[in-house]
């Protein structure tokens, strides 16, 4: 069975970004911050609806008394839609295949809108439910209560447009020579993108650091089997916007938490993952001095 996508809103502000419950959340200002892999099941989502499932969600609408004095942001909207047609895409799914069999609002799901009872009907009144729940019902205030097929009717546009459009959506960033620097007394090639941020293959840095690790093609990601990562949830992870196909690296464990994003750049020798090296450096607890930029020994902290 073709798993599900949830569409959830957290109930709080703008700026609330906390592992554990959805795979990704956004931000007020439509940043998407990853918190885990797409490839493995969370316990406490959309209830009885966590196996088989990936919960992306808007941080909105906790205002007190009123939720809507804190309502989805347009860029929250639009990147909630653009990271859902991206996970279709990877997953192969075309625009037929957006429905709320596979894609639903949490407002729906908790009213077996798909017509699979998996529960009480918890959802909104207006479906004869509790009221408990009713994620994106609508999407603004006193709107249509078809929010999910308004979300699905603009995940279909975006899944509709082929790589070559999504990719001029956003002018890729831009990249300088190749040069080195020092890695652990060892030689680490990098390339400098047009912010002056340092680049680099990240087998390169794995190799150099001696990290256990392993590369799923079929989902674009690296498996981290070190046991002394702790993973910061950095505000400035690698977004969308950047214009390349990306990654994720992620803890191997049950919940999977994501590390870092990087890109994936085509060689010769096919496709190369990248990331920035400082971000590796402060993920990975690697020693850092600058002018010139260098990469010490691993120390944690």
């Amino acid at each position: 069975m073709a798993p599900t996508i949830y569409l959830h809103w957290t109930a709080t502000g703008y700026d609330w970004i906390r592992p554990g419950h959805y795979h990704s959340i956004i931000g007020g200002d439509g940043q998407v911050h990853r918190l885990h892999a797409y490839s493995v099941d969370l316990p406490a989502h959309t209830w009885q609806r966590n196996s088989n499932s990936v919960a992306l969600s808007c941080a909105c609408m906790g205002g007190r008394a009123d939720p809507w004095s804190i309502p989805p942001t347009q860029a929250q909207v639009e990147a909630l839609c653009a990271e859902t047609a991206a996970l279709c895409r990877e997953w192969r799914w075309d625009v037929e295949d957006i429905t709320i069999e596979r894609v639903m609002t949490h407002a729906e799901a908790a009213s077996n809108l798909d017509g699979r009872v998996m529960h009480d009907n918890y959802g909104p009144m207006i479906w004869g439910g509790s009221g408990e729940r009713w994620d994106f019902l609508q999407l603004e205030p006193n709107g249509s209560p078809n929010g999910g097929e308004q979300l699905r009717t603009r995940i279909r546009e975006h899944l509709g447009l082929n790589q070559s459009s999504v990719v001029s959506l956003h002018q890729p960033l831009q990249f300088g020579g190749v040069t080195t620097i020092q890695a652990r007394h060892v030689d680490l090639a990098v390339q400098l993108d047009e912010q002056g941020r340092s680049w680099a293959l990240v087998a390169d840095l794995l190799e150099i650091y001696d990290i256990s690790h392993r590369w799923d093609g079929d989902l674009r990601r690296i498996l981290i089997g070190s046991l002394d990562v702790a993973p910061t949830y950095r505000a400035d992870s690698v977004q969308a916007s950047i214009g390349w196909p990306r990654f994720e690296m992620s803890l191997q464990s049950r919940d999977a938490p994501v590390i870092l994003t990087g890109i994936v750049r085509p060689s010769q020798s096919g496709d190369r993952a990248w990331c920035r090296v400082v971000e590796f450096a402060e993920e990975f607890g690697i020693s850092l001095t600058f002018q010139p930029l260098k990469l010490g020994e691993r120390r944690g902290g």
